[in-house]
């Protein structure tokens, strides 16, 4: 079985909480019970693309919490920290091997939601320089406040 098989198995076992009521005896949270928590996540997440769309590491690096961790192409990453976010990524490099010039958020929809923690499914699109589309995917963000500043803990993306 390859990791990418074995990723559409888990997923819907790690969605099964999204659908339960607020009333759920188990303790999960549904949608819509942290409405400051979802303000803020909404925030992290312009935050987030605004700086990838600068093809700024450094304020990019700042979007998240630490570690971070990015599902996508079969493979997870795990960034324990800043500097090594930082190090890793080069969006020029990026942009020159894919044409890729900006990104957008085509769809967010808060799943699920807590007063640390923020779940949001997303479409997301990139252009390339004649802002003619190259490609969209689906993504689950995970938004968590640590130590008070709230970021991005993880993606699960279908992107490459």
């Amino acid at each position: 079985m390859t990791r990418k098989t074995a990723f559409f198995i888990l997923l819907p076992a790690l969605w099964q909480p999204v659908w339960t009521s607020a009333e759920d005896p188990s303790g999960n949270v549904s949608a819509h019970t942290a409405p400051q928590a979802e303000i803020a996540a909404r925030e992290v997440m312009d935050d987030f693309l605004r700086a990838f769309n600068a093809r700024d590491e450094q304020a990019w690096a700042d979007s998240l919490v630490y570690p971070h961790l990015r599902m996508a192409s079969g493979n997870v990453v795990v960034y324990p920290d800043r500097q090594t976010f930082v190090d890793a990524m080069d969006l020029d490099a990026f942009a020159a091997s894919t044409g890729w010039r900006r990104s957008r958020w085509d769809d967010m929809e808060v799943i699920q939601s807590s007063p640390e923690k923020v779940h949001i499914r997303v479409r997301f699109s990139r252009f390339d320089a004649n802002d003619a589309l190259l490609s969209s995917y689906d993504s689950l963000y995970i938004i968590e406040q640590v130590e008070g500043r709230w970021g991005v803990r993880a993606r699960s993306s279908f992107a490459p």
